[in-house]
């Protein structure tokens, strides 16, 4: 059994604060990100599902910009650029494939 809220949060980027659990084949990333903390446009070679937990997250993939809610997900392909802007105080959670091995090397 693993508890979430056991794992050490770490700062990954300015105002995003990220758990994390790594599997054989996923990293899943429990993210706590403050109000107005902007994501860069970036890509990687990871799939990655985002869902909002908490709050509102304006998230940009592929050029085009939703503002996304509780409950609701965001399918990033690989080799996609994205990213965003917390709108309020948000929980972020994300499942990556495959593994995310820059996020094992975090401390």
């Amino acid at each position: 059994m693993i508890k979430v809220s056991e794992i050490l949060a770490i700062e990954v980027i300015k105002g995003f604060k990220a758990r994390f659990i790594h599997t054989e084949n996923t990293t899943l990333g429990y993210w706590e990100v403050e109000k107005g903390a902007v994501l860069p446009m970036h890509r990687h070679l990871h799939e990655q599902i985002t869902q909002v937990e908490e709050g509102e997250f304006q998230l940009t993939i592929d050029g085009k910009t939703e503002t996304y809610l509780k409950g609701m997900v965001a399918v990033i392909p690989s080799n996609v650029e994205h990213g965003g802007v917390a709108i309020t105080d948000c929980k972020l959670f994300d499942i990556f494939s495959p593994v995310r091995e820059d996020y094992k090397k975090l401390k």
